[in-house]
Parts: C-alpha cells; sequence; structure tokens
C-alpha cells in the first residue's frame, strides 16, 4: 500500500502545534500527521489527516509511522520547557536530545527513502544565551547569533546542542564512510524569544509571566509575577512565530546560510507589561514577587535579539509590535475566550 505523503508535527498538542497546525489547515497545501503524548482537542485532531499519541523516545513508534506515511518536512515542536527541566534535569535531557536524534534518525531514513531532502524545522530559544549578570545584560544589547551562547539551563544547553546536532547530520553526517554519504536532511533553525499566544495557556516556559498576567487578568484572578519590574526581555506575538517557521521552510536553500536565526517582535519590561494589562483590565490584581532563582535565570537572557539575518535572507517580517499585539491579538481574543464560559 502506498505511503500518504505528509508533513509530521510533534509537540502537536502544545501552545505552537496548535497554532501551527491551524495555520497549515487555512494554507490547505499540506496534510498532516500530528503527534504528542497527550490527547488532542478535537479542534485539532479534526485540522490534522492524522493524530497519533505516542513518545518521541519510541523508535517502534516512529518506525510505525515511517511504514504508513511518506514524511518530506518534520516540524519538531516537541520538548521538555525551561521551567519544568530545571526539576527533572536527566528526563529534559533525554526528551530533548534523544528525541530530537530520534527524529532526525527519521528524517534520514525518510530522505534516503524519497530520493530527495527532508526539511526538519527546528524551535530553539533565547535560553541558549547566558549573560553572565544584569549590568553584561544591560550593555550587551541586541545579542546576535554568535554571541553569549553560554546557557546556564538544562534546556538551553539541550537547545544550543540540538543546534549543533542538527548542522552535524545536515552538513557532516557519516563524513569518514568510504564514500562519503550526503545525509539529505535540510535542518533549519530559528531561536525564539517568548511567545505569547491568545489561544492556549502557558505551560512551563520561564518566559511565561507574560502570557499569565493577561490570562490571569480576564478571568479575574490575582496574579503574581516572579520577576521583577524592570526586567526586559524580547518576546513576539504566536502568529508571528508561525509565519517565521512557515517562511523559513518556503526559504530556497541558497538563501539559508545559517545555523540558526534569531526572530523578535518586542521586548517591553514586565512593568510596562502590567501597565498595558491594568489598563485593559482596571480590576487586575496584578503584583511583582520576585523568585530569586528565576529572576536569576531569566536574567541571563539577552534585553532584545538581532534579527537582522532573517530579515535579510529570508524576508523575516513581524507583523505585531507591541500596541498591534496587545490591542489587536491579545485582548480581543483572551476577552472572547473567556467571555464564552
Amino acid at each position: 500500500m502506498a505511503r500518504k505523503p505528509v508533513v509530521l508535527v510533534t509537540g502537536a498538542s502544545g501552545e505552537m502545534g496548535h497554532s501551527l497546525i491551524h495555520r497549515l489547515a487555512e494554507a490547505g497545501a499540506y496534510d498532516v500527521l500530528a503527534l504528542d503524548v497527550r490527547p488532542f482537542p478535537p479542534e485539532v485532531a479534526r485540522r490534522c489527516a492524522a493524530v497519533r499519541v505516542g513518545d518521541i523516545l519510541d523508535r517502534h513508534l516512529l518506525e510505525r509511522l515511517q511504514s504508513e506515511f511518506e514524511i518530506a518536512v518534520v516540524f519538531h515542536l516537541a520538548a521538555l520547557l525551561s521551567t519544568r527541566a530545571e526539576f527533572v534535569p536527566e528526563t529534559a535531557h533525554e526528551v530533548n536530545v534523544q528525541g530530537t536524534l530520534n527524529l532526525l534518525r527519521l528524517a534520514l531514513e525518510e530522505a534516503r527513502s524519497l530520493g530527495r531532502r527532508v526539511k526538519f524545522l527546528f524551535p530553539s530559544s533565547i535560553a541558549v544565551y547566558g549573560l553572565p549578570d544584569p549590568a553584561a545584560k544591560r550593555r550587551a544589547g541586541r545579542v546576535a547569533e554568535h554571541e553569549w551562547t553560554v546557557p546556564v539551563t538544562m534546556y538551553g544547553c539541550n537547545k544550543l546542542y540540538c543546534e549543533h546536532l542538527g548542522r552535524y547530520v545536515s552538513r557532516h553526517y557519516r563524513q569518514l564512510a568510504a564514500q562519503g554519504e550526503p545525509s539529505g536532511v535540510d535542518f533549519r533553525a530559528i531561536r525564539f524569544p517568548g511567545l505569547i499566544s491568545a489561544f492556549t495557556l502557558p505551560s512551563g516556559g520561564t518566559s511565561d509571566y507574560a502570557s499569565e498576567m493577561i490570562h490571569a487578568a480576564a478571568v479575574g484572578q490575582p496574579y503574581a509575577c516572579f520577576v521583577r519590574e524592570d526586567t526586559r526581555i524580547p518576546f513576539m506575538a504566536m502568529p508571528d512565530a508561525i509565519e517565521a517557521l512557515l517562511a523559513l521552510l518556503a526559504a530556497p536553500a541558497d538563501a539559508v546560510t545559517a545555523l540558526a536565526y534569531n526572530v523578535t517582535g518586542f521586548n517591553p519590561s514586565a512593568g510596562e507589561l502590567a501597565g498595558l494589562v491594568r489598563r485593559a483590565f482596571p480590576a487586575a490584581r496584578l503584583t511583582f514577587a520576585p523568585d530569586p532563582r528565576r529572576q536569576a535565570i531569566v536574567d541571563t537572557w539577552p534585553e532584545d535579539v538581532d534579527d537582522a539575518r532573517a530579515r535579510r535572507e529570508w524576508g523575516f517580517r513581524p507583523a505585531y509590535d507591541l500596541a498591534r499585539a496587545f490591542n489587536e491579538y491579545l485582548l480581543p481574543n483572551v476577552t472572547r475566550r473567556y467571555a464564552a464560559r
């Protein structure tokens, strides 16, 4: 029986997975095979050609998927995120690194089977950066891809290593083999800043305070922000993150010269975000109660990143600045979400 052509989305039940699948369904160009360890909400499942509940560490499961589906593109979104990873670092390494290696192996085998390159889209993170203290962070300003890549979290270490693992598989795989062995994997990574979604709740990231304060205010719950008011890191609206992934997917191979690309949308302080939320929800009960350990992690991430290379090489252009993201995307959609309950 002929295998069904699909794009594979791992971590499909997560924040980014929801949004990516909705966008792919709207475009209508791909049939989606969705994979996650968690069951799929009906609104996600119905937009997919097939869904499978299972673990990326289960190689037998991945082999079964290959026997049934022809996979030309992999969006490998599955990961154990930064906050959770610090509580179970060995498990995080297993999921984030071995899981990625398993998916890269799948892509290698698919490229051989199909006789053409398989694109592998990998969401990396600003967690790969590690500035030594807040003063150095302020001096650094907009950080480029080659600067300060000394992460202090297991998640950041995992992401940075997987970028290099992708480079190895894509460009240097089995380089001492007798006749050489071009891998056929076209690995492309984006270092995302904090992502803010109107449609899904935060799920374990250390930058989630932005989303958490908005969602808490919308439902009338108190929220104590775990970083200082002056804390500043880059963010972007989830729709811009999805468009960035799709733009990098579509970019010609000769335009993609980097291992991983920065992208960003805006970089408000936590206090500035709280001000926007209070103006929209005057009854919001927002306070600041910095957690020294989580604050220390966020203090190692840059205030902003330089995304000039993504803009120059494959035309990245975010649609949402802070004002538009809040007023046109977050506020109406979050309000509608909770009004319907």
